[in-house]
């Protein structure tokens, strides 16, 4: 097994330590040589949103938080960091540590200095299109910034949150849905107006990779990777009652698996050295458990792959002092180092939560935490019980739907490779309205189920179609 396990270790980290100098640059030795390659006119810019509120969703602001932490260390300017985030949760009634938020058990404060940028409902998906594009007059709300770039500057967006096919999550009650051909015309359309030299973009979100896959240009210079394939969940991560857990005080995941691996590496690692292509092959095989998938996801790349050939800090600015020898593994979460060196099938066991159950998830252990017999525990099993209730209606209602609308080949049949969710994007968009209108919002769970309506819009079906099925299949309930 010590054979095995250590083959497997060497299997992760092929080739990186054989490669690794004696003695790495000192900070100054960096910068100069930074300073000598890089044009004097490119500007980095950062672009961060958590799509979620509720404290069931605490990971996606931690994230969020865990993020803008990394750009301040590398001392970009919060004038070229937008921060959009609900701010709910650090002063909210739940938490365990008023004001204060961590993004891993034993972590640091994430929250503290992070902008209050855009928050409550100016977190939509108008108003995250219209920063990206860096069109101030298109913003509603917030401190007004926007990602006011050029052709010399380099762009780094990093979205956390939930999402389903072609489909990304804003907060409860923030408006729209953020859709997939909305994200890739504001990408193109920045880059034809010469808004950026390159630009970054990682997407924490189930079926995240539906929204790029065969929408996203290989030639304007954008290069995405995302927390999942198109077809699957991605994972909330230390979360209550699994391994890793959190402190014990708390009922909620505090980050995601994807978006914890890529930023606990870009805390540790030296981002001068290390590649965007060493990075992901990492964090695939991390968040992919070396290709089991067992409470994991497929980590995706997108767009310009070649721009995976730069290093890290070519987007987010090296600042760690690498005057140390250049320890390869050090920037490996210590759970999964744990997993690692451990039998896999034990370590793997209960270390992840399924995004769209973490709320659920979240709900069952605030009624655990509650005392026996409290009004407080009873309030929370009425709370846990009414979101599984939701669940189960919505389900059906869906089912019904998609019964009433669409063949069992139409429901079932798989995309072909590289084609997106539909092209027909309006119907889709008014697809889900009409559904909602019908049978009440989808919430973050039902994400997963709007995919039904973009295979009613492919198969001809109309948003009056919609209507029709989702009055029949609703009347009576609430959901």
């Amino acid at each position: 097994m010590k054979a095995a396990v250590g083959a497997a270790v060497g299997a992760l980290l092929a080739g990186s330590a054989a490669a690794a100098p004696a003695r790495g640059p000192t900070v100054a030795e960096r910068l100069k040589a930074d300073l000598a390659k890089k044009d004097d006119k490119t500007t980095h810019w950062a672009l961060l949103m958590a799509g979620s509120n509720t404290w069931g969703n605490y990971r996606h602001q931690a994230d969020t938080y865990h993020a803008y932490q990394i750009f301040k260390a590398a001392g970009l300017d919060d004038d070229h960091i937008v921060v959009m985030h609900y701010d709910d949760i650090a002063n909210g009634s739940e938490n365990p540590m008023p004001g204060k938020v961590i993004n891993k058990p034993d972590g640091d404060d994430v929250y503290a200095g992070v902008p209050k940028d855009y928050t409550g409902c100016d977190v939509n998906a108008d108003n995250f299109v219209a920063i990206l594009k860096g069109d101030a007059d298109s913003v509603s709300g917030g401190s007004g910034k926007v990602i006011d770039s050029s052709a010399d500057d380099k762009v780094f967006v990093a979205f956390f949150d939930h999402g389903g096919p072609g489909i990304l999550g804003v907060p409860g009650g923030c408006g729209d849905f953020l859709y997939a051909n909305d994200v890739n015309k504001a990408l193109t359309d920045k880059f034809a107006a010469n808004g950026f030299k390159e630009l970054t973009f990682y997407v924490e979100a189930c079926e995240s990779g539906s929204i790029f896959e065969g929408l996203l240009p290989a030639n304007i210079s954008t290069y995405v990777t995302t927390a999942a394939n198109a077809d699957e969940s991605s994972w909330g991560y230390y979360c209550p009652g699994m391994t890793p857990a959190p402190p014990s005080e708390f009922n909620t995941c505090l980050g995601d698996f994807y978006s914890i691996t890529w930023m606990e590496n870009a805390d540790s690692a030296d981002l001068s050295v290390e590649t965007l292509e060493k990075q992901y092959k990492v964090v695939r095989d991390i968040v992919g458990k070396n290709g089991t998938y067992d409470q994991g996801s497929h980590v995706m790349q997108y767009g310009d792959t070649d721009i995976s050939n730069e290093t890290v800090s070519e987007f987010i600015p090296a600042a760690k002092d690498s005057s140390e020898a250049y320890d390869w593994t050090q920037w490996i979460p210590a759970s999964a180092r744990k997993w690692i060196k451990a039998e896999p099938k034990a370590a793997v066991k209960n270390a992840a939560v399924e995004q769209r159950d973490a709320d659920l998830h979240s709900l069952w252990h605030v009624y655990l935490s509650k005392p026996a017999g409290s009004d407080a525990k009873a309030k929370a099993f009425k709370a846990f019980q009414a979101e599984t209730n939701r669940r189960a209606e919505l389900d059906a209602a869906v089912a019904n739907v998609a019964a009433a609308l669409l063949s069992e080949e139409q429901l079932n049949g798989e995309r072909k490779a590289g084609e997106p969710v539909t092209r027909d994007w309006d119907c889709y968009k008014q697809g889900v309205k009409a559904f909602e209108a019908q049978c009440g919002a989808l919430g973050q769970y039902g994400l997963k189920h709007a995919g039904v309506m973009a295979k009613a819009c492919n198969a001809g079906k109309t948003p009056a179609d919609i209507t029709v099925a989702a009055g029949k299949a609703c009347v009576g309930v609430a959901l």
